[in-house]
C-alpha cells in the first residue's frame, strides 16, 4: 500500500499544478485579444465570447461535476476533466476561425468545471484537521499567484510565439499532471452516495447558465435590455423551482438545510465577495497598466508580481499556523487588511510608478493570503470529507459567480465613466478616476464581507470526525 504521507504530498502537488493551469487561463488570454482579432478577423463580440465562453461553462457545470465526483470517484472525474481541458486547449491553439476558438474556450470551461471540485475534493479527502489547513494554505497561495501572474505569462508567450502559444502552454502542465495523477493520486468517493438527482441537476444548471449569461452580457447589450432582464427573471424562477425540486426529492443533490449552518453561509458570502470585489478590481488595474500607462504585457505582469508573491507567502504561513490562528478572527482581519490596501490604491495617479503602487499591492496581497485559504477551510469544514466533491463544488461556484458578477458590475461602473470619451488625455483621466472609484467600491465590499464573517463564522459549526468527537464534547 502506498505511503500515506507520500500520497498526500503528490496529491497536493497535482492539485496545485492543475489549479494554476485553470486560473492562468482566466487572465492570460486578455493580453492576446488584439493579436487574435488581427489574425482571425474577429469582431468585438467574438472577443467578448472568447473570454466569457470559458467563464460561462465553468460556472454552469461546477455543482454538477462535484456531485459526479463524489459518486464515480474524484480521481477518475479529475482525470476526465483534465484530459477534456487539454484536448480543448489544442482545439483553441489550432482554431482557424473565431467560432472554433469560442467553442474551444467553452470546452475548456467544461473541463475546468470538472477539474476544480474534483481536485479540491481530493485534498479534502487526504487531509484532515491542522494538516488540511496547511494544505489549503498552499493551495490558496497558488490561487493568488496564478491569478496575478496570468497576464505576465500570457504576455511573455504572446510576445515570444504568438497568441496560440497561450493554449499550447496548457499541455506543458496538463499532460504531466495527468501522468502524475495516474501514478500517485489515490481514488476516493462517497461510500454512501445518493442516486443522481437528474431533475435537480438539470434545473440548477439551466438556472446558473441564464444568470451568468445575463451578467456576462449586461455591459454589451445593456442591463435594462429584454435579453438581460428576461434571463435574470427566468434564472430566478428556476432557482425557486430548484428549491421546490430539492424539497420534494428523496435524494436531493443539495441539502438546503445546509444553508442554516451559519459558518457555511458566512464562508459562501466571504468567498464570493472577495472574488467579486478584490479579484474583480484587479482585472481593471491590469487594463489601466496596459491601456492608460501603455505598458507591455510583461511590464504589467511585473508590476502586479508583488501582489502574487505576498499572497503566496502569507497563504502558506496562514496554513502552517494552524490552530494558533483563530478562524473567524483571521478571516475578518484579512478582509480588513485587503480593504486597507484598496484604500491605498484608490489614490492611484495616471502616471503612477510601480513604486507608488507597491504599498497597496503588498497590503492587498497580504489580505488575500489570509482570507482565501481560511475561507475555503471554513467552507469545506462544514461537510464530512466523504462529501468533498459537493463541498468543493459549492466553494468554487461561490468564487466563480462572485468573480463573474464582480467583473461585470465593476465594468459597468467603469464603462459609465469612459463611455463616449475619445482615446487620449481625457480618456486616460476618466479611466484613472473611474479606477479609483472601483477600488473604493471594492473596499466597501470587503467591509461587508468582514461583517458577514464576524457575524456568521464559528469554529463550532465545523464537522468533527468520530475520533475527535469525544474530545470536542
Amino acid at each position: 500500500m502506498p505511503d500515506r504521507t507520500a500520497c498526500q504530498r503528490w496529491t497536493l502537488r497535482v492539485v496545485c499544478v492543475s489549479t494554476a493551469l485553470l486560473l492562468v487561463n482566466v487572465a492570460a488570454p486578455n493580453v492576446a485579444l488584439s493579436d487574435i482579432q488581427e489574425d482571425l478577423g474577429a469582431s468585438f463580440t467574438d472577443l467578448q465570447w472568447v473570454l466569457s465562453g470559458y467563464a460561462l461553462s465553468l460556472a454552469t457545470f461546477l455543482l454538477t461535476a462535484g456531485t459526479l465526483a463524489d459518486r464515480f470517484g474524484r480521481r477518475r472525474v479529475f482525470l476526465i476533466g483534465l484530459v477534456t481541458f487539454s484536448v480543448a486547449s489544442v482545439l483553441c491553439a489550432a482554431a482557424p476561425s473565431p467560432l472554433t476558438l469560442i467553442l474551444g474556450r467553452v470546452a475548456q470551461g467544461v473541463g475546468a468545471a470538472i477539474v476544480f471540485p474534483a481536485s479540491l475534493a481530493l485534498l479534502a479527502q487526504e487531509y484532515e484537521g491542522p494538516a488540511r489547513r496547511r494544505a489549503l494554505g498552499v493551495w490558496g497561495a497558488v490561487i493568488g499567484l496564478a491569478f496575478a501572474i496570468g497576464p505576465l505569462v500570457g504576455g511573455v508567450l504572446v510576445e515570444m510565439s504568438g497568441w496560440r502559444a497561450i493554449f499550447l502552454f496548457n499541455l506543458a502542465l496538463g499532460v504531466p499532471a495527468v501522468l502524475l495523477a495516474l501514478r500517485h493520486v489515490r481514488e476516493s468517493r462517497d461510500p454512501a452516495h445518493k442516486p443522481l438527482d437528474l431533475p435537480g441537476l438539470s434545473v440548477l444548471s439551466v438556472a446558473l447558465f441564464l444568470v451568468v449569461f445575463a451578467v456576462l452580457r449586461g455591459n454589451a447589450v445593456g442591463w435594462g435590455s429584454p435579453t438581460v432582464l428576461g434571463c435574470l427573471a427566468a434564472g430566478a424562477a428556476l432557482f425557486v423551482g430548484f428549491a421546490a425540486v430539492e424539497r420534494a426529492s428523496r435524494a436531493p443533490m443539495l441539502e438546503l438545510s445546509l444553508f442554516r449552518n451559519r459558518t457555511f453561509t458566512g464562508a459562501s458570502i466571504v468567498i464570493a465577495l472577495l472574488a467579486g470585489g478584490t479579484f474583480g478590481s484587479f482585472v481593471y488595474l491590469s487594463l489601466f497598466l496596459l491601456q492608460v500607462q501603455g505598458r507591455s504585457p510583461i511590464e504589467a505582469g511585473l508590476v502586479l508580481a508583488p501582489l502574487a508573491a505576498v499572497s503566496f507567502f502569507v497563504s502558506a504561513l496562514a496554513g502552517r499556523l494552524n490552530e494558533r490562528v483563530p478562524l473567524r478572527g483571521a478571516i475578518v482581519g484579512g478582509l480588513l487588511v485587503a480593504a486597507a490596501g484598496q484604500l491605498l490604491l484608490a489614490g492611484v495617479d495616471r502616471d503612477a510608478s510601480w513604486l507608488a503602487l507597491l504599498p497597496g499591492l503588498v497590503v492587498v496581497g497580504a489580505g488575500i493570503g489570509l482570507v482565501n485559504p481560511l475561507g475555503t477551510f471554513a467552507h469545506l469544514g462544514v461537510l464530512p470529507p466523504a462529501q468533498g466533491g459537493l463541498a468543493s463544488a459549492l466553494n468554487n461556484t461561490s468564487r466563480q459567480l462572485g468573480l463573474a458578477i464582480g467583473i461585470a458590475a465593476l465594468g459597468a461602473l467603469l464603462e459609465a465613466r469612459v463611455s463616449g470619451v475619445a482615446r487620449g488625455p481625457a480618456y486616460a483621466e476618466s479611466f484613472t478616476g473611474a479606477l479609483s472609484d472601483l477600488f473604493l467600491v471594492a473596499l466597501v465590499v470587503n467591509l461587508v464581507a468582514a461583517a458577514a464573517a464576524a457575524l456568521l463564522v464559528r469554529q463550532d459549526d465545523l464537522w468533527v470526525g468520530p475520533a475527535a468527537a469525544p474530545a470536542a464534547a
